[in-house]
């Protein structure tokens, strides 16, 4: 599945996570801002990395902003702006 556009899922409020994707060039890119960097940032682009994969994703640019959401949470704002990111919504 290829990205088509920029779009973008969640807020910056505490328990949310802000993700933004666009095209990219050939690979995933993930950069990851978070208030629980040091605790759980590999599990946390373990998990942007799960749900790439399972829409289908193979190349694009994902920034995430996490303010200490639950997986649920990311893996919710990362299959939205997958969506709107593939013209879907």
């Amino acid at each position: 599945m290829e990205i088509l556009k920029r779009a973008s899922a969640g807020t910056m409020e505490s328990s949310d996570a802000y993700v933004e994707i666009e095209p990219g060039n050939g690979s995933i890119d993930i950069t990851l801002e978070s208030v629980v960097l040091k605790q759980f940032g590999d599990d946390i682009c373990h998990t942007i990395q799960e749900v790439l994969a399972e829409q289908g994703v193979t190349s694009a640019n994902v920034r995430v902003i996490d303010r200490g959401a639950l997986e649920c949470v990311l893996r919710a704002r990362v299959e939205t702006a997958v969506t709107r990111g593939k013209g879907d919504a």
